[in-house]
């Protein structure tokens, strides 16, 4: 009888670890998916197609697909650049809108109108080439968020972090800094207005990371990573072993918000 009952319990056991394991792999992932659509272009004539194209045609065919509030930034300094550059970020409902963004211009019934932009002359064109990375939020943040920020839209900074890893390891060790780490939350903590973070899954520089922090003007965005270098969670956590030599390349770009930009 002893035995019996033990032989019950074991197989009670196991069909509960076997409901606990399936509950695991098929419970919900709520993190959200963004693309971020990069136009780079040779001239500030091309830079006020393309900004004339999104404000007037192309954002709002993606609000009438159902995507809602978009970004659009262009580096500091981008008048003078050579390589000038307009950032647009899309947050998507799920992977299936990337083949419906890609579509659009045949779907769309009023984005067809849009004959400057899409049916330029080939040797007058509106850009130079486009890019697309496609990013897998954060758990810890797991969709994007409306910075709160005040004073003149024009002097805002926005600040666009790129993180690459040298192995896939490494990579996957900086992502558990910035979520069980604690990075995301020093950053909630000390005010530095995330719009996202995420993991780059589709790019041309992988393993890689990107998150974006949003700022007044350009002596806020000082000040905030001045209190982030001085702060003591921040000394404690910059030299755990297990974060150690987690970003081989840091790029940072500095964005001013398009007029229209409604991030």
């Amino acid at each position: 009888m002893i035995q019996k009952t033990r032989i019950a319990l074991a197989f009670l056991s196991l069909l509960l670890s076997s409901a606990i394991f399936a509950n695991e792999k098929t419970a919900p992932d709520n993190r959200s998916y963004y693309e971020i659509k990069l136009f780079r272009v040779a001239s500030n004539e091309q830079v006020a197609q393309v900004e004339n194209f999104l404000k007037d045609d192309f954002i709002p065919a993606l609000h009438r697909a159902g995507i809602g509030k978009t970004g659009v930034y262009h580096p500091i300094g981008n008048d003078t650049a050579v390589d000038k550059r307009v950032y647009l970020f899309i947050p998507l409902r799920s992977l299936e809108d990337l083949n419906m963004i890609e579509e659009l211009t045949m779907t769309d019934a009023k984005l067809k109108g849009a004959n400057a932009f899409l049916d330029a002359a080939f040797n007058a064109p509106t850009f130079v080439r486009t890019e697309s990375m496609v990013l897998k939020a954060f758990p810890m943040m797991p969709t994007y968020n409306i910075p709160s920020l005040s004073g003149n839209k024009t002097e805002r900074v926005y600040e666009l972090r790129s993180y690459e890893s040298a192995t896939q390891r490494l990579y996957r060790q900086k992502v558990k800094m910035f979520n069980a780490g604690g990075e995301i939350a020093l950053f909630k903590r000390l005010n530095f207005n995330a719009v996202f973070y995420g993991e780059v899954i589709a790019g041309s520089r992988m393993p890689n990371l990107m998150y974006m922090t949003s700022f007044n003007n350009k002596a806020d965005r000082d000040e905030h990573w001045k209190k982030f270098g001085e702060d003591p969670e921040w000394m404690k956590l910059k030299v755990v072993p297990e974060y150690l030599n987690t970003v081989s390349r840091n790029e940072t770009i500095l964005l001013n918000p398009a007029e229209f930009s409604e991030l």
